[in-house]
């Protein structure tokens, strides 16, 4: 069942909130502009969003949602990005909007959507799908699901309590999520919103974030416990279990390497990073380094060169360029070719989700 949500078109959006956008930092260089690849990183804490230049691996801009007419306690979240990069979508916990942004940073587009959470973006496709913030305690058990063209907003009826995980098949014809509070996955199916529900046995899994690999085939989801949970997708309505593959203390938001052959996954209770071979279904390197300071969201350039790692550090284990620990956050930068820290990236205040375009 799909319901109707209040939403705000990209023209009342142009004409509130453009013209404060023009007020942030300088803008990157217009050449720059056309070619370059740009991380996004989520500064929820600190209501910034670093952007990074990929070919240099320097933060170029920093976006400070209160320059664009909102509070302190915006908490950006997560983004997503058009594979042409085009624009780019934030959810902002604490405003309750999912804002669009095209390639200058300008504010183009919003929707209203109750504690929203993560991004899944359909390409091929015109829809951009919503979970619920893990913060929200009893959100509505519904997803949403925006036509992004206009931004215009519904919800899709998941039924279970707390649908946080969120992930789409690269075809863009399911996505998925799946309950923290119960051990329930959904899959729903982009052509008809229909949803099947997947019930696992044993105790709640609090399934909790999750990659897909290129090829569609397969789901990883990362549960509150030391293990990788593998999905096959070989009925894309009905994931089944295949498998767990045990990592690291609190597994985070995991990601595939272009060709599928490896996961990478951040490990928030041992600070560190597993990498997983998927093909022997293991282990084969443990990544430790001083600047992983609760390991948070992930992402790799659209080449699969460099994987990179936001750390939350809200406890202040990494004490950053000012010397005061919990100051700021970082991005740990891996360089896949050696699975060594090849850089760390001084952010904002308790970075969470990253965002680039898809390989």
């Amino acid at each position: 069942m799909i319901q109707r949500t209040k939403s705000v078109c990209a023209s009342l959006c142009a004409g509130l909130l453009v013209a404060a956008c023009a007020t942030t930092n300088a803008q990157p260089a217009a050449g720059q502009q056309n070619r370059a690849d740009y991380l996004y990183i989520c500064n929820q804490d600190g209501a910034t969003v670093s952007i990074v230049d990929v070919s240099s691996l320097e933060v170029v801009q920093t976006i400070r949602l209160q320059d664009l007419g909102f509070t302190g306690n915006a908490k950006p979240h997560h983004i997503a990005v058009e594979d042409d990069g085009s624009a780019w979508y934030l959810t902002l916990i604490g405003e309750n909007r999912i804002l669009k942004l095209d390639r200058q940073n300008r504010v183009i587009g919003q929707a209203e959507f109750e504690t929203p959470g993560l991004l899944a973006l359909q390409s091929p496709g015109d829809r951009l799908y919503v979970g619920r913030s893990m913060s929200a305690v009893n959100p509505p058990r519904r997803i949403g699901v925006i036509r992004r063209a206009d931004m215009r907003i519904d919800e899709i009826d998941i039924l279970f309590p707390q649908p946080h995980m969120l992930d789409i098949r690269p075809a863009g014809d399911f996505v998925y999520s799946a309950s923290l509070g119960v051990g329930q996955l959904a899959s729903v199916a982009a052509a008809s919103d229909r949803v099947e529900l997947i019930t696992l046995d044993g105790p709640n899994h609090a399934l909790a974030h999750s990659a897909m690999s290129p090829d569609g085939r397969t789901l990883v989801v990362t549960p509150h416990m030391p293990h990788l949970m593998i999905f096959d997708l070989t009925d894309p309505a009905k994931p089944q279990p295949a498998g767990t593959i045990d990592v690291g203390e609190m597994p985070w938001h995991p990601v595939f390497t272009p060709d599928g052959r490896f996961v990478y996954v951040p490990n928030q209770g041992s600070n560190d990073v597993s990498v997983v071979d998927m093909q022997t279904r293991a282990v084969v390197t443990t990544i430790r380094h001083a600047a992983f300071s609760q390991p948070y969201g992930s992402a790799i350039s659209p080449d699969g060169r460099w994987v990179f790692v936001s750390n939350n550090n809200t406890k202040g284990a990494w004490a950053g360029t000012s010397g005061t620990p919990g100051a700021t956050g970082n991005v740990v930068v891996i360089d896949t070719r050696t699975n060594q820290v090849a850089k760390v990236i001084e952010v904002g205040k308790g970075p969470t989700g990253l965002g680039m375009r898809k390989p």
